[in-house]
């Protein structure tokens, strides 16, 4: 069996980004994967569930809203490594296109107050893994570490 596309990627050298991971064609339509890689794989402690959940539910109520990009969000979630996100939207497009996106979003997460959307018994399975805190200072450190000024080595994968 071949290696699917991700697993042909060198983690020892990946870091923190926005990359794309691949752009498939569904009836004729490109379809771009996202990979918002937050830390550094194999190198920095991985996010725990409760802050990616959080982030989970934060994010895809921001895309799913947005006015440019909410009809163009097909998918936002976890890594099963739990060192970022994957998101996949209709269209072709290359890393630095969602840069301002990504900036916005993050901002979002890291300055939201109250409730988090659907963190609810009736909403969600498991919706006493929340943890906003901790998700708000991730979305910080993502945005002021990486997003603010991203260079060109955080845009396209490493050789």
């Amino acid at each position: 069996m071949e290696k699917i596309t991700s697993f042909t990627i060198d983690h020892l050298k990946l870091k923190p980004g926005v990359y794309v991971s691949r752009i498939d064609h569904v009836e004729g339509h490109p379809v771009t994967t996202f990979d918002l890689r937050m830390t550094s794989p194999n190198d920095e402690p991985v996010m725990n569930t409760a802050e990616m959940h959080t982030i989970e539910h934060l994010a895809a109520t921001f895309l799913r809203n947005h006015s440019e990009y909410g009809s163009k969000t097909i998918y936002f979630g976890p890594m099963g490594c739990r060192t970022g996100f994957y998101l996949l939207l209709s269209g072709a497009y290359v890393s630095r296109n969602i840069v301002p996106l990504m900036r916005e979003m993050f901002a979002f997460i890291a300055g939201f107050e109250g409730s988090v959307p659907g963190a609810c018994a009736k909403d969600c399975g498991n919706y006493l893994d929340m943890n906003l805190p901790m998700a708000r200072y991730l979305a910080g450190k993502y945005l002021s570490d990486v997003l603010e000024n991203i260079s060109e080595d955080r845009l396209n994968y490493p050789d």
